[in-house]
């Protein structure tokens, strides 16, 4: 691939984008060498969308200088990222119009940030490029996507994943003690059914996780019947980290993964409870890839995802790791979520 086709094609940036991605896989996993759980878990600020941690500086500082030096003289960006005045965005080079910018670039330096500063489990950094179409621009709009682990302290192998939309996705394993990297084959799982794989409808915080364990309860006993004396249908793996749940699922490591909790707003409100964190578009920018590898991704309609690229909408989204498995499954989580009166109404959308 060479590193410099027009401006206009987002392959462009792929290159940029990976440099990017490695200084601040480098500079996140040297400060958690460097610094003490507790002081990267410190609460930086307090955002609409989420909190911000001590360890989320890190990458946050490095975003910003990156695309002004060796992205926006080429080609004007909006690049959209929490943390970023007006509204979560800015235009690159700094003084161009919105409507002058060529490509909308949105990033997530750090999903999976509580994971990572607890040194439990890999963060993903996560961006998606998509043609420059003011505020209707979507995740539907998206071309390139990359998302890059980074590892856990004790880890020395991290993957990077990457899709230009139509060219199928492809992914390498980064060795950070020899500096090599060797390719990998992402093959989302074969199966039929959710049976003695991983299946899960995620409920990482208190709120709404019963109603949310209900509806996983539901699907599951539909697609398998009654559990067995001694026998485990199928597991589950609350991976806070939505980046990674799509990897796992382009992994062949899971099956079937679903994110509900925007819709339980009004359940929650009508008991005098206010809805806490939610997926947003930044969070599913890199979804490409995994649709690009073979994995069905929808809204709770069984519809691409279509929410603004901006840090405010909240996103339900399910993923199913091939046909076979939405065919089993998706009828009943929509009957599981009617059930309930869930469904969003008609017209209305996923952000």
């Amino acid at each position: 691939m060479t590193l410099n086709p027009s401006t206009d094609d987002p392959r462009w940036l792929l290159e940029p984008i990976r440099r990017l991605h490695e200084r601040i896989r480098a500079a996140v996993v040297d400060a958690c060498e460097r610094s003490a759980v507790e002081s990267l878990s410190e609460v930086e600020r307090e955002e609409e969308g989420d909190t911000i941690y001590a360890v989320d500086r890190v990458s946050e500082e490095l975003i910003v200088e990156f695309f002004e030096r060796e992205v926006a003289h080429a080609a004007p960006v909006v690049l959209v990222a929490e943390g970023l005045p007006d509204g979560g965005q800015v235009v690159l080079p700094h003084g161009a119009l919105e409507a002058d910018a060529v490509w909308r670039v949105v990033v997530d330096p750090i999903d999976g940030t509580r994971g990572l500063m607890y040194q439990k489990r890999s963060g993903w950094i996560l961006t998606g490029v998509a043609p420059n179409r003011g505020a209707e621009t979507s995740l539907a709009d998206i071309e390139l996507a990359v998302q890059t682990e980074i590892p856990l302290v004790k880890q020395h192998l991290s993957d990077v994943a990457w899709a230009v939309r139509g060219e199928g996705a492809h992914a390498e394993r980064f060795n950070r003690l020899t500096g090599e990297s060797t390719p990998v084959k992402l093959r989302p799982s074969q199966s039929p059914t959710i049976a003695h794989g991983y299946a899960q409808v995620a409920r990482f915080f208190p709120g709404a996780r019963e109603e949310l364990a209900a509806i996983d309860e539901e699907v599951v006993l539909g697609a398998l019947g009654p559990v067995q004396p001694g026998k485990a249908h199928c597991f589950e793996d609350q991976y806070t980290c939505s980046g990674g749940q799509l990897y796992e699922l382009m992994a062949g490591h899971d099956r079937f993964t679903a994110d509900l909790r925007p819709l339980m707003e009004e359940s929650l409100k009508s008991r005098g409870r206010a809805l806490g964190i939610c997926c947003h578009p930044y969070d599913l920018c890199t979804e490409l890839i995994a649709r690009e590898a073979g994995v069905v991704v929808t809204d709770v309609d069984g519809q691409h995802l279509r929410a603004p690229l901006a840090v405010e909408p909240d996103v339900a989204w399910v993923g199913y790791a091939n046909a076979k498995i939405q065919a089993q499954i998706e009828p009943l989580l929509r009957a599981a979520l009617e059930r309930r009166g869930l469904l969003p109404k008609s017209g209305a959308t996923d952000a």
